[in-house]
């Protein structure tokens, strides 16, 4: 249902988001997305021109998220890369369809509307604060949780071996 660039962009947004307010280069995002480097800086691109990310030069650069994670949602990315496009009309141009879509369309664009409710709802301070689940894109425990904007400290993670750490960027 979504694309790769699509699915490349959330793996970016998500570790920006993780990493609570710190520039992310491009070298580091890729390293831990597992994006190609030249395809992620064409997706970083869309990113800032879209307005979801800024872009910062220099020694301590790299991406920023422009919103708070409470804010910005899977739809967000999803608009700014790749909309879902919905069936408003018959795709086939078949005339008799021409007052309502036949059933087959019907329920696709249902389905759209469905995932596309779930995206607007769904930010990325829910997928990281998600205490049921292990953190997105890391092997390891998480080691916050985003809390109205707040970003409350737990526990060291621990690696996949169960040795005690940080966690890495």
């Amino acid at each position: 249902m979504i694309s790769q660039s699509v699915e490349y962009a959330l793996r970016a947004i998500v570790t920006i988001a993780q990493n609570e307010g710190e520039p992310c280069t491009a070298q580091k995002i890729a390293e831990i997305t597992k994006v190609p480097g030249p395809y992620l800086s064409k997706l970083m691109q869309v990113l800032v021109r879209r307005g979801l990310v800024s872009s910062q030069r220099g020694l301590h650069g790299g991406f920023l998220l422009v919103r708070s994670p409470t804010e910005l949602t899977i739809w967000d990315v999803v608009d700014a890369v790749e909309p879902i496009q919905r069936i408003t009309t018959c795709p086939l141009e078949i005339k008799s369809h021409a007052n309502g879509l036949c059933p087959l369309h019907r329920n696709l664009d249902q389905a759209m509307e469905t995932v596309e409710r779930m995206f607007r709802r769904t930010t990325m301070a829910d997928m990281l604060s998600d205490s049921d689940s292990v953190t997105p894109l890391c092997e390891h425990q998480k080691t916050f949780t985003i809390d109205s904007s707040r970003v409350t400290k737990t526990k060291k993670s621990r690696t996949a071996s169960g040795e005690g750490g940080k966690r890495k960027s």
